[in-house]
């Protein structure tokens, strides 16, 4: 398997070890000093994963517009994510990647448009999308963790 996928899944696996001993109340708190929570970040780092991946390459996101619209980059929590949502999410973490990784074997993201980031990547192809998606939710996992510990203080 590409070391990138296996980068990626590892680091979903890790934010899935993260959440499985917190409860709803603490995913969802958002701790003083912080603008926003542990689920927040898990979610914006699929959609965000999703956008960069599909929406590049101009097919349809594996995920809801509404989740989409709700944790995209700009956004913040503006309500509280219940359990049976936690779950879902949980559920998806890896399942959504494994979709993601089927598609490139076959070749799906051969129409992806070149784009610039809002922190200024220049992504040329799926490749260099790819990367950019470990990049980023390495960030936000280190942002989960030291959200974590806010919690326990």
């Amino acid at each position: 398997m590409d070391i990138r996928f296996e980068h990626n899944l590892r680091t979903r696996e890790f934010f899935i070890e993260l959440i499985n001993d917190l409860s709803v109340e603490e995913l969802n708190q958002i701790p003083v000093g912080f603008s926003n929570n542990i689920i927040w970040n898990i979610v914006h780092c699929m959609v965000t994963q999703q956008g960069l991946t599909y929406g590049l390459s101009d097919l349809d996101l594996l995920i809801p517009k509404e989740t989409v619209l709700q944790f995209k980059h700009g956004t913040q929590p503006e309500q509280d994510v219940n359990r049976e949502e936690i779950e879902n999410f949980k559920k998806q973490l890896k399942p959504l990647l494994e979709d993601t990784i089927r598609d490139y074997r076959a070749e799906k993201f051969e129409g992806f448009k070149e784009y610039t980031t809002s922190t200024g990547y220049a992504l040329k192809n799926i490749d260099d999308a790819i990367n950019l998606v470990n990049i980023h939710e390495g960030i936000h996992l280190g942002y989960a963790m030291a959200l974590k510990r806010a919690l326990k203080v």
